[in-house]
């Protein structure tokens, strides 16, 4: 799909980083950017490549995610419609850490480094981005803390909030169906399909939540967050 430019600008708005940006700040970025088209499971880019863009995520969605040395797959994160991501390759110039794959027929807008560095000028940019750093410090600080001292009933519930909420967009506005499949969810949460499967067994009984085909319906969001908040 075709984007014009005041449909760019309202997609990618969506996201509550990019739109507390200022207008100008957004079209400055709009303008910095090239179009890319991905097909379903084709590569962006993978770990260890030195080189990249700032990327935001037109349409489709994108999975972040790494390989363990016995060859696991660990999904770190989804990006979805108005996120923006790989920053930190061009601010510390160190190789990407991680994989990004579309899952899905995807465009996305990639900011050169040339270009990168001349938005980096403006002081508002520079703490939009500085602002994007610090929530991507609170996630991983918030996902060690859930591996660390919370149950595994209670991370499934969060990480279902977490999506319900877009993962990484931080919305708002919590939907009630979750897209994801009980192999990716196990995946994300570094648990085997088995326990999850257990898990959400006990919670559907519950009435808390219905497994579906690539989808989690949330039936009890009052529920799901008391779960959430326990120890």
């Amino acid at each position: 799909m075709a984007y014009s430019n005041s449909e760019l600008l309202h997609t990618m708005s969506a996201n509550p980083w990019f739109a507390a940006l200022s207008l100008p700040e957004r079209k400055a970025m709009l303008s910095a950017a090239d179009r890319h088209w991905l097909g379903a499971r084709e590569m962006l880019y993978r770990k260890g490549d030195t080189t990249g863009a700032l990327v935001g995520v037109v349409s489709g969605s994108l999975k972040i995610s790494t390989l363990g040395e016995d060859g696991r797959e660990a999904i770190l994160s989804f990006m979805e419609a108005g996120n923006w991501f790989g920053e930190s390759t061009l601010i510390d110039r160190l190789p990407r850490p991680h994989d990004v794959t579309a899952l899905c027929s995807s465009e996305v807008l990639l900011i050169n480094p040339v270009a990168f560095e001349r938005l980096l000028q403006r002081a508002a940019f520079a703490r939009a981005i500085a602002a994007l750093l610090c929530s991507r410090v609170r996630v991983l600080y918030t996902l060690v803390e859930d591996a660390m001292l919370r149950s595994t009933s209670t991370r499934i519930a969060r990480r279902l909030l977490a999506l319900s909420r877009g993962d990484a967009t931080e919305a708002t506005d919590a939907r009630h169906s979750v897209a994801v499949s009980q192999e990716a969810l196990a995946m994300m949460l570094g648990i085997t399909r088995q326990t999850l499967s257990k898990e959400l067994k006990v919670l559907a009984r519950n009435g808390v939540v219905a497994p579906g085909y690539a989808r989690i319906d949330i039936v009890w969001p009052a529920e799901l967050e008391r779960l959430a908040a326990l120890g």
